[in-house]
């Protein structure tokens, strides 16, 4: 049998016997194949006439059909039926050889188990059926593509920069004194959500050096909007948080009894941005003549200009001091290995739940009728609005105070070069609109996972009912993301934004939504053009270095270059 494909460039031809018939063909049946029976004399002088009898057409029409009925055989027996006809004869021997060790089948087989098995059903296809010339082209034209998507994991060049926290020796001959004090304690109530409470944690310890007091482990307020009772040791582990600070800041679990029964001196105005002189002059005199000062509602009111050695002090609190407990790092670790086993992964944080369209005063877009629900729990209840109030919708989306949909979060991924096949892990609540919310990022990245999509039945049992918990899980599968990018800004992307800087200044997206939006709603601009545009807008906020010093005001633990971090080797120093 013949058989042949045509392609543009090449033919391919095969010819084959089935297994069946030369596995039933032994040698002697063989050989009757090629070898005449004994015939009759009288036979014998018949074919003799015919072979003195050259020039008889007879015996050309015999001689003929001998001759390729025996190379017809001899070319059936011999030629390999599995192995096509190939120009590159080394590439199809490789392929032979593949075959015959079993390697090829073995490693198609794993890969079918994975989530690329249609890619190997696809090669399967292409290998029987087109010449070895097509594969090569497909693998090339694959590895362009490749090389493109790779870009979109590159990390950006972090300038040498490495953590660096040496503390100046006033700083240190003072600390001899605090922790040795047992005469003042500092007492610190924080609120609002995981993130929220870090902040005022890290405010609670530079306070407490700066008054010399001792801290009481700092009393997690109950959420008021989701109900979470977790405590201090039940999100942070205690022990560690005592142990790093031992040498700035004496942490005690609880009051002494010399001071147990002390009224304690309570402040719940402190203002925004208090400097260290404000605070010894406000608070000081106070906790030394009562012996426990109560602070409430410290979010933000802590200046973020402070001396060197109290700056550094608080990146040494956000970044190595505020551990999870071991049962929150051990889940959420988990649950980043289950994200990191197939490749790089891609964190979104999310901001796209009810209460943050209400808080926001913007629209989640998804219909009219969400839109309008939105709009009368605003009416309702107007305390919610944290955003300027004399801005319509329209002025706030333009201004970049609004959180991105799931649509402008995939249009921006495409844009910046976001491999189709990118396993994407998002963090956030549940979104207003449930799973119809999120059906363009599903749409567009197939590979799309929650902390519920990757547990195993029972794993997150444990944390159930608990927001701070399952946020602190979501803090942490970020964390080790290879790409980070928030939909909005708020305290989970800020202290992201600073532990991925301390790291390494690992890759993270600061979405310009500001200077974006405009070419979003700009439908006339082709899809190669706008790709370009935003891929210029943010060549510089991919995660680069970026010098506090040129942003007054704002925190060190967002921007911890140049205080809590150096590119000279002479100054690398943790201590």
């Amino acid at each position: 049998m013949a058989k042949s494909k045509n392609n543009n460039t090449n033919k391919l031809s095969y010819i084959s016997v089935p297994s069946q018939i030369i596995n039933s063909l032994s040698s002697s049946s063989l050989q009757s194949l090629l070898l005449s029976p004994k015939k009759s004399s009288r036979s014998k002088t018949r074919y003799l006439s015919w072979f003195t009898n050259y020039r008889s057409p007879k015996f050309w029409v015999l001689f003929l059909f001998l001759f390729g009925f025996l190379g017809m055989l001899k070319l059936g027996f011999n030629l390999d039926p599995l192995i096509p006809y190939s120009p590159y004869p080394c590439t199809t021997s490789q392929l032979q050889n593949l075959v015959s060790n079993g390697y090829l089948k073995s490693h198609m087989a794993i890969a079918s188990n994975g989530e690329n098995s249609h890619q190997v059903e696809v090669f399967n296809s292409v290998s029987h059926s087109q010449p070895l010339i097509s594969n090569v082209n497909l693998k090339s034209e694959v590895g362009v593509e490749e090389a493109e998507q790779s870009e979109f994991w590159k990390q950006p060049d972090g300038l040498g920069y490495r953590p660096c926290l040496a503390l100046s020796n006033e700083y240190k001959k003072a600390s001899v004194g605090i922790v040795k004090d047992k005469t003042k304690y500092l007492i610190v109530v924080v609120s609002g959500g995981m993130n929220q409470q870090r902040n005022q944690i890290v405010d609670a310890v530079v306070i407490a050096r700066i008054l010399g007091a001792a801290l009481v482990v700092p009393i997690l307020q109950v959420n008021v909007i989701w109900g979470d009772e977790s405590e201090f040791s039940d999100i942070f582990d205690l022990e560690h948080f005592k142990k790093v600070l031992a040498n700035d800041v004496r942490i005690v679990s609880s009051l002494p009894s010399t001071h147990i029964m002390t009224r304690p001196v309570e402040e719940k105005r402190t203002p925004l941005h208090a400097s260290p002189n404000w605070i010894r002059s406000r608070y000081l005199k106070r906790i030394k003549r009562e012996g426990v000062l109560l602070l409430r509602g410290l979010d933000s009111r802590l200046s973020k200009d402070l001396p060197s050695d109290l700056q550094k002090l608080r990146c040494k609190v956000a970044f190595h001091a505020l551990r999870f407990a071991p049962p929150i790092l051990g889940i959420g670790n988990k649950l980043a290995e289950r994200m990191s086993s197939k490749g790089p992964y891609l964190a979104l944080h999310l901001r796209m739940e009810k209460d943050v369209w209400v808080r926001t005063g913007c629209l989640p877009g998804l219909s009219p009728e969400y839109d309008e629900i939105v709009n009368n729990e605003r009416i309702q209840r107007p305390e919610l609005l944290t955003g300027r109030s004399n801005m319509t919708y329209h002025e706030r989306k333009l201004a970049g105070l609004c959180p991105l949909n799931a649509l402008e979060v995939t249009r921006l991924l495409k844009a910046l070069g976001a491999p189709k096949n990118a396993r994407i892990y998002w963090a956030g609540g549940h979104p207003f609109g449930g799973k119809e919310a999120l059906l363009p990022l599903t749409g567009e990245f197939p590979h799309f996972y929650n902390k519920e999509d990757l547990a195993l039945p029972g794993e997150l049992e444990p944390f159930s009912n608990r927001a701070s918990v399952m946020a602190a899980i979501d803090y942490i599968v970020s964390e080790n993301s290879d790409v980070f990018m928030p939909s909005h800004g708020g305290n989970m992307g800020h202290a992201i934004q600073g532990h991925r800087a301390y790291a390494g200044h690992k890759k993270y997206i600061t979405p310009d939504k500001r200077h974006m939006l405009p070419y979003f709603l700009n439908s006339s601009l082709p899809e190669a053009e706008f790709n370009r545009i935003i891929k210029e807008l943010h060549k510089d906020s991919l995660g680069q270095p970026d010098l506090r010093t040129s942003r007054a005001g704002k925190d060190v633990t967002k921007y911890p270059v140049p205080e809590c971090m150096c590119n000279d080797s002479r100054t690398h120093s943790y201590l």
